[in-house]
């Protein structure tokens, strides 16, 4: 979400001493003119305070990192070494873009997609993602580097009114690339350029306003025989919405769980949401810590009231963007068999993470653990691989249609088909009952 900032740094650096270099070498001229060389050269060159508090984000990331990141070899980067190319870059950062683009080149050393440092703007949009707040109305999904796409724009939000398009690709907010100390504030107007689907460049201005937050779990029951669980992450009460929702669906209904764009979240409200569908006790996993010694993970109460686990017929909707517990889910029922997979492979980014909190109020999230399924497979880098795989186009989505859902629903009545054919059931009465 940021600028190049140390490339964009040195090449300020760059003009400064050009400048000063035409000034010594040219005829005669006012006094001002070294005042505005030195003010040019201030200007590249962070205040006391800037690089102390630099220096102390730095050193926090850097230091956590080679004591507390779960694999002690650092997955082989030469980390002293990295110290060395980077502080100083990290030092020398004008502002927050600077900096947490630097430490954000230094952690994807570590080839891990949890390793990430984020600025405090960020940190409060996290912290503030299930408050009233003020919005554009529009969901981004990371494509590479400083490329985010619309992914979702929200229902009746400034981002809708304005026009905007699942699709198209942000390119600059306010005449800047979209960064990590951007703040939306109600009733400031912000100018978005975007590039659509055939490569012509959009430009809207709309006005944030305040909304309330969109629920982290929501029903959709407006399908005949099934009900579709959303879950937009892992947060805390997951399991226990779940158990409720659950008790309150005929034992004949299918459930589909849809996890798509889910980023993952608790660890623990994982195993709460398995213990919903698999018996207690059972095994569902095993993490590894930085001191090699693993721990098997089994299934722990905590489905709400349920007693048991759920009778229905379960499909899950994955896509690329499912990770994390996101990925842990899917996986557990699917080896247990307890579930069907659809849609499109996973992230593959499933090491178990914790957050450290930064001196200027960032967030570093470390991985701490390593993860193997209770089949022995280990799913970092490798993802999860649906039973059914299907994707969903630009066009499906703009026309409101669904063909991972329709997948879903129809690998659910499959079984269902499946079960009365081998009950003796007369397959035919029951496909017209469908």
């Amino acid at each position: 979400m940021t600028f190049p900032a140390s490339l964009f740094c040195k090449r300020t650096a760059v003009v400064a001493a050009v400048a000063m270099m035409a000034l010594w070498s040219a005829a005669p001229v006012a006094a001002r003119e070294p005042d505005a060389t030195a003010s040019a050269e201030a200007a590249s060159t962070p205040d006391r305070d800037r690089a102390r508090m630099n220096a102390r984000v730095f050193d926090t990331v850097w230091d956590t990192v080679r004591r507390r990141y779960y694999d002690p070899n650092l997955h082989g980067v030469d980390w002293r070494a990295a110290r060395e190319t980077y502080r100083p870059e990290a030092q020398a950062a004008l502002d927050d873009r600077a900096l947490y683009r630097t430490l954000g080149q230094m952690l994807d050393l570590l080839d891990d997609d949890h390793a990430a440092a984020i600025s405090p703007a960020q940190a409060r949009r996290q912290d503030q993602a299930r408050t009233r707040r003020a919005v554009m109305g529009v969901m981004l999904a990371r494509l590479d580097g400083d490329a985010w796409r619309i992914d979702a724009v929200r229902a009746g939000s400034p981002a809708e009114e304005a026009g905007i398009q699942v699709g198209w690709v942000l390119q600059t907010v306010d005449g800047q690339a979209w960064g990590v100390d951007f703040d939306v504030e109600a009733g400031r107007p912000i100018t978005l350029t975007f590039l659509d689907e055939t490569a012509q460049t959009r430009t809207v201005t709309l006005i944030p306003r305040e909304m309330d937050p969109l629920p982290p779990f929501s029903v959709d029951a407006s399908r005949p025989g099934a009900v579709v669980l959303r879950i937009e992450g892992f947060e805390a009460g997951l399991g226990r919405w779940l158990g409720d929702r659950l008790a309150e669906i005929p034992a004949d209904s299918d459930v589909v769980i849809d996890l798509r764009g889910n980023p993952g979240g608790l660890l623990l409200e994982a195993d709460a949401a398995l213990s919903c569908f698999l018996p207690a006790r059972q095994p569902w996993a095993t993490r590894i810590a930085r001191g090699g010694r693993p721990v098997t993970l089994t299934i722990m109460p905590g489905c709400g009231d349920l007693e048991q686990p759920a009778p229905h017929d379960v499909a899950l909707l994955v896509d690329q963007y499912s990770r994390s517990a996101a990925e842990l889910t899917p996986a557990a029922l699917q080896e247990a068999g307890r579930a069907v997979v659809v849609g499109e492979h996973t992230g593959g980014s499933v090491l178990i993470s914790q957050d450290t909190r930064l001196p200027d109020g960032g967030r570093l999230t470390l991985s701490r653990a390593d993860y193997i399924t209770a089949g022995g497979v280990r799913l970092e880098k490798r993802g999860v691989t649906p039973d059914v795989i299907v994707a969903r186009t630009l066009e499906d989505r703009r026309a409101g249609r669904d063909p991972m859902l329709d997948a879903a629903l129809e690998a659910l009545n499959r079984q269902e088909l499946a079960r009365a054919a081998s009950a003796g059931t007369p397959v035919v009465a029951m496909a017209e009952g469908l």
